[in-house]
């Protein structure tokens, strides 16, 4: 029975628009811990406080909820549909990562996952089993990608992100812890063989080893969770980055077998919009401009400061002024963006 169920539930994934499905028991990652562990002593979550505040969850599925007997990973696909390193030879223009140019993907992954498990709580009724559920989208102490390799979707490649065979690697993951006993599937390995294109695009150089990353110098981290100034050693690599940075996914091999996007909302709706325009943003502006998307959620300071950085790697002088009407501005991160853009601009000046 339970072996059926499984697979009407993959037929009803796929029906919501799931590219893929697997399953896994809680505990099959027991060296997630350890891993774990050991990426935290090295510092490098970076300011991420909240990855050790609940690293004893984070490392152990079993533990966030013991009452689980299953875990199912969904893949939802929000490939692009063009290049997104072309922005980057247009440095007039902010580049903002692909995941973030529609619609806010917890959202729309979450209710999905809802559907879903709504289905299968009911089915599940009809066959007299009980059965409980969570969902998880991103923002719970769940390690989702060594999950979603455990069940079989794909594997963390050397970027450490998830990707597979049939998906690539532009996927948002979902999972839905449940109390019933379906069988699981097989953990898939790893595919990247020699290649190293990941590593060698990145422009901080964010990645120690294969499989490894330091966060503290990944542009998607600087850009998104780093408060404050970023250190000026990394501020000329960041280019016209201003939210997320999709290199080391864009080059992957993989991605020719990759599914386009199949809901609306991830189609860009933000697109690369100048810099000037940007930088002129007050609070109430940014909150309008980004409304519903996950763009919002780190505030017009940080993400003007970041807009900084990209004027002052524009080598743009006529962008000169809009760094100096923002040199005094009330947040102190804001200030000496604009400061550090408006002195990066002026040498341009000199030298042309």
């Amino acid at each position: 029975m339970s072996a059926d169920l499984k697979a009407r539930l993959a037929a009803k994934a796929e029906s919501e628009g799931f590219v893929h499905m697997g399953v896994c028991r809680p505990d099959a990652v027991p060296e997630a811990r350890q891993r774990l562990a050991e990426w935290l002593e090295k510092g490098r979550q970076g300011q991420m406080g909240w990855m050790a505040e609940r690293a004893e969850w984070r490392g152990s599925a079993a533990a966030l909820w013991p009452e689980a007997r299953s875990v199912v990973m969904l893949a939802e696909s929000y490939t692009p549909a063009i290049d997104p390193l072309a922005v980057l030879e247009k440095r007039d223009l902010g580049a903002i990562s692909v995941y973030a140019q529609g619609k806010d993907y917890h959202d729309l992954v979450k209710r999905r996952l809802k559907r879903v498990g709504r289905w299968l709580i009911d089915e599940a009724a009809r066959s007299g089993l009980a059965c409980e559920i969570k969902v998880f989208v991103d923002t719970a102490p769940v390690m989702e990608k060594p999950l979603a390799q455990a069940a079989g979707l794909g594997w963390q490649g050397k970027h450490t992100n998830l990707l597979g065979r049939e998906i690539g690697n532009w996927v948002f993951l979902g999972a839905i812890f449940t109390t019933l006993d379906l069988p699981p599937d097989a953990p898939e390995v790893s595919h990247c063989g020699s290649c190293t294109a990941c590593l060698d695009i990145c422009p901080t150089q964010a990645f120690p080893e294969p499989y490894q990353l330091d966060a503290r110098r990944c542009i998607s981290y600087l850009t998104i969770e780093h408060r404050g100034p970023v250190d000026e050693e990394l501020r000329p690599l960041m280019g016209n980055r201003i939210y997320g940075c999709d290199d080391c996914l864009a080059v992957c091999p993989w991605n020719k077998f990759a599914v386009l996007a199949r809901d609306a909302g991830y189609a860009a709706r933000v697109g690369a919009p100048p810099l000037a325009e940007l930088a002129a943003l007050d609070d109430p502006a940014f909150r309008a401009r980004f409304a519903g998307s996950p763009i919002k959620r780190i505030g017009r300071d940080r993400f003007v400061r970041n807009v900084l950085y990209a004027v002052g790697n524009s080598a743009d002088p006529t962008l000169r002024d809009v760094a100096l009407c923002l040199t005094h501005d009330n947040d102190p991160a804001v200030a000496d963006a604009a400061r550090w853009a408006a002195a990066r601009l002026s040498q341009c000046a000199l030298r042309s």
